[in-house]
């Protein structure tokens, strides 16, 4: 890239030669950046928390077995709540590895394990863990659960419930959609 006829390449070497102090500040400040000194800020320039999202849980005291679509409307409240938050600004969402994934499914539930979400979100290098619920008590009768816990102290940041009448794919997102619309992203 050209600046004035002069590159980038020639910049920095010209800084480095007349000025090193303030080559290393540069080169110091750039790094920070590119280590997330800065990567994380949201649109109001404040520091976001970094979110190991754990997914959804499905939590059947029906008398009812579990039907597959229910399975799979977990999976789409893990889409929409990641896809909300991102979109937000508000937070960003850590990948988490495949091998913690495994660890994370092959222990106790994430809502019944003393203390696992703060560490698995420490493991990713998250700020906060995240996880969600969704009770049936009946096929009329659901409720969707959303908690934020801070991973070093294990405060919670956020926990919030909604009721639902109905078990279907509307009901569940516009339950979380509630949820988050109202409680989580509304504007202060």
């Amino acid at each position: 890239m050209r600046i004035c006829n002069i590159t980038l390449v020639e910049i920095t070497e010209a800084l480095a030669r007349e000025c090193p102090s303030a080559m290393n500040a540069a080169l110091g400040i750039f790094l920070a950046i590119m280590v997330g000194g800065g990567a994380n800020a949201g649109p109001d320039g404040k520091e976001v928390p970094r979110v190991a999202f754990l997914g959804f849980e499905f939590i059947n005291t029906s008398l009812e077995a579990t039907a597959r679509v229910e399975v799979e409307r977990i999976r789409l409240l893990d889409d929409v709540l990641r896809q909300k938050l991102t979109a937000s600004s508000r937070f960003e969402i850590v990948d988490i590895p495949p091998d913690t994934i495994k660890e994370i499914a092959s222990g106790p539930t994430i809502s019944n394990c003393n203390g696992c979400q703060r560490r698995f979100a420490q493991m990713v290098g998250a700020n906060w863990a995240a996880w969600g619920t969704v009770q049936k008590v009946s096929n009329l009768i659901l409720n969707i659960n959303v908690y934020m816990e801070d991973a070093e102290s294990g405060k919670m940041k956020f926990a919030r419930s909604v009721d639902i009448r109905g078990n279907t794919d509307e009901s569940w997102r516009r339950g979380l959609d509630y949820l988050l619309r109202n409680y989580l992203l509304r504007e202060p």
